[in-house]
This record gives structure tokens, sequence and C-alpha cells, in this order.
């Protein structure tokens, strides 16, 4: 397989390190995500309806990310101080304390950096002509390594549950050798991952079943937070 073109982030590629203002002051993103998960997602800009509903949603599950060592952060294309008053509506309307940070990005650079303008509808611009953010979500591993990136259009909120399932997902992945099956959640049967043989597996999932030669399912009695 051919190597993507530079500057295309794929699911592997190294989350590119940037420095920013943000609603909690300057930062270098590689520091403030330390030896923890995170999850950077953008949205086109301030004071919008679609917008504050997401961040108020994030904000009230920010303690079941903690748990999982998952920091938040979140882009939008206005500065820190609207920033700072918008999360005041946020609060308002959500019932939430948002408290991570949320980056100024109106030269759109660190959107550029990952790829989240929106180039499908070039009517979504501001005031200056210049392009506003899609929807992006990227989840980052300790490494820093991307595990998933996903894109929805300015016209449609995320989905929260989504987003923290996933974590569940690969973070119970990379602890036990399984993978997940379609519209798994924490205490549903996972899948033995295809490297281990049914020998090693005998030891590690003593529950497991042999659907196909090929689908293997075990209970997985472990407390993944």
């Amino acid at each position: 397989m051919s190597a993507p073109p530079a500057g295309t982030l794929r699911l592997g590629s190294t989350a590119p390190n940037f420095q920013a203002d943000t609603s909690n002051g300057p930062i270098d993103f590689h520091e403030y995500l330390g030896n923890s998960w995170g999850i950077l997602f953008s949205h086109p800009d301030d004071f919008t309806p679609v917008c504050t509903t997401e961040l108020g949603a994030f904000a009230k599950l920010e303690p079941e990310f903690a748990k999982r060592d998952v920091k938040l952060i979140g882009l939008s294309a206005n500065s820190t101080d609207s920033h700072k008053e918008w999360i005041k509506d946020i609060d308002e309307v959500s019932g939430s304390k948002l408290s991570f940070p949320i980056i100024a990005d109106p030269t759109r650079k660190i959107s550029h950096l990952y790829d989240m303008v929106d180039y499908q509808d070039t009517t979504n611009v501001d005031s200056k002509g210049v392009a506003f953010t899609i929807r992006s979500v990227f989840i980052i591993d300790p490494k820093k390594t991307i595990r998933l990136i996903l894109s929805y259009p300015a016209s449609t909120g995320r989905n929260t549950a989504e987003v923290l399932r996933v974590i569940d997902s690969l973070q119970t992945g990379d602890k036990h050798r399984i993978t997940t099956p379609i519209n798994w959640t924490p205490g549903d049967d996972v899948i033995v991952h295809p490297s281990v043989s049914n020998d090693e597996a005998k030891t590690l999932f003593p529950k497991f079943k042999i659907i196909k030669p090929y689908l293997r399912l075990t209970p997985l009695e472990v407390n993944n937070n």
C-alpha cells in the first residue's frame, strides 16, 4: 500500500503538534495531552445553535471521559474573548460547567493542519470570506497516534455517546487482544482477535465460543473504567 500524500492525516498518523490560544490560555497541544488520550473536535462558529448543544453535551460528559484518562479540547473559528462569552451561553442552555479549552482559530491555521475546513459548502464562510470548519472528531492515543477520524457536515450535530463508545472499544481492544462487534457497548460479548489461536483463547478467554472459524465471541469480565 502506498503512503498517503504528505500532510494527509489517516488512522495511524501522528497527530500534528501546534501552539494556540484557547479559552483557558496558551497551549502546546502535545504538552496539553501529556500521556493521556485526547479528543480534538472542531466547530464552525461561536454562538451558533448546533455547536452550542454539542459543547454542552461534551461538557456534561467530561467526568466520564476523565474516568478513561481522556482530555477534551474543542476548536472554533473565533477569538478567545468570543469563546469565553459563548461558554456562558453554553452552560446556561445545557446546564453544564464547561472547563476544557476551546482553541481560537480565526485564520483556520489549525483547521487546515487537520483538514477540518468545509470544502463542500462554498457559502459557509465568515465575514472575511474565510471558510468555516466542519464538525470533525479526532481520537488520539497516549502515543499521539490518531485512532479515529469522524467528519460531520455543519448542519448535523454529533453523538457524544458514540465518541465515548469508541474510546471504550479502543482502550478495551488495546488491553485485551480483542475487537468489538457492531453496536458493542461495555458488558457485551467481544470478538477474539484473529491473532489469538484457539489454544491461546482457551487460556485467555475460557468462555469463548466459535461461531465460525473466523468469528469467536467471548464475554469479557473486566471493569473497563
